[in-house]
């Protein structure tokens, strides 16, 4: 059974509901008929009614059911506006402002996660990355303990005895150019999180990879792996986590054994930890495009669930990101 066939049979276990900023955009309609007709998630599109409504009957989508609300209308807006003004008042915020803020479908929708009223968000066919996590960061903020927010890139092989019954997590791919070393830590303990949760991988094995394996090269971009990996068990000592490797001694039992004798990650990796973000854009795609690997990402480290699309994502690359992030809202 496939990782989507997996996190749907979990997502209808505990009906979620997912909140659609964008719930005027054709593919969002769409992905939210299907989420609601299949039992998936408890869709809300946010957005001009008539529009939405609109959108729906030229799409074919038959959201009977599923509740639209117009930020310019509802009465919550005041409530969440004051929740902005709160949260921003030491910021230099204006109850003015927030007000504004709350009216905006992206803000609303935040709002909607923070109070509860939304177990999480999906955005990104029309916005960028930037419109979504601003307002997330501001006023979800992230996980205690957990000072950035990253991604992971959920990589299924067409090979099984790889990784975890044939799936990889990969972290960071999308979020964070050059962590610090103590930015690394935080996304090895958010990647083994994810792993749990999405994967039903219950023992993340963890490797931060370098191009070098237990100080087999020195430089300083070394180093940084080495202070992460000691970071990361302090902040996690119940995780089973080692580095620095590289990467086919992370993976492979034969090179692990020999370039990493008794590390208990070492040739066992299924979650890796890349130590920058050209290294993990690029190893992400060679994986896809070499090795066959079907690839979706999830965004890790904030404290509800808010997810982000490509603006070029299908309705399939919607409902699965619903999905996903209504799994990573169970825990």
């Amino acid at each position: 059974m496939s990782l989507v066939e997996n996190v749907k049979i979990k997502a209808r276990k505990s009906l979620k509901t997912i909140v659609f900023p964008e719930g005027d955009e054709k593919r969002t309609v769409q992905a939210a008929a299907i989420l609601e007709k299949e039992g998936l998630v408890k869709p809300v599109l946010l957005g001009n009614k008539e529009l939405i409504g609109k959108a729906a009957e030229e799409n074919n989508a038959d959201i009977t059911g599923i509740l639209t609300i117009d930020p310019l209308e509802s009465a919550a807006t005041d409530k969440y506006a004051d929740g902005i003004y709160e949260l921003r008042k030491a910021k230099g915020m204006t109850k003015e402002q927030a007000l504004e803020l709350a009216k905006d479908p992206m803000y609303y929708a935040v709002m909607m996660v923070k109070e509860g009223d939304a177990d999480g968000l999906v955005s990104g066919a029309v916005h960028t990355t930037g419109d979504m996590l601003r307002p997330a960061l501001q006023l979800i903020k992230t996980k205690p303990g957990i000072k950035v927010v990253s991604s992971a890139f959920l990589m299924e092989m067409p090979n099984n005895e790889l990784g975890y019954e044939g799936l990889l997590v990969y972290s960071d791919c999308v979020v964070m150019p050059n962590p610090t070393a103590e930015e690394l830590a935080c996304i090895a303990v958010s990647a083994a999180d994810t792993a749990k949760t999405l994967c039903g991988i219950e023992e993340p094995k963890v490797a931060l990879l370098s191009f070098s394996t237990k100080g087999s090269a020195k430089h300083e971009l070394v180093t940084k792996v080495q202070e992460a990996t000691k970071l990361a068990h302090e902040m996690a000592p119940e995780l089973c986590l080692d580095g620095e490797m590289q990467f086919d001694a992370a993976l492979i039992p034969a090179i692990g054994e020999s370039k990493a004798p008794g590390s208990p990650v070492a040739g066992h990796a299924n979650v890796f930890v890349f130590p920058d973000l050209q290294a993990g854009n690029i190893g992400y795609k060679i994986t896809e495009r070499l090795g066959g690997a079907s690839a979706v990402a999830v965004l890790q480290g904030l404290a509800k669930p808010c997810n982000d699309l490509s603006r070029g994502c299908s309705v399939e690359d919607i409902v699965t990101t619903a999905v996903l992030t209504a799994v990573q809202a169970q825990g």
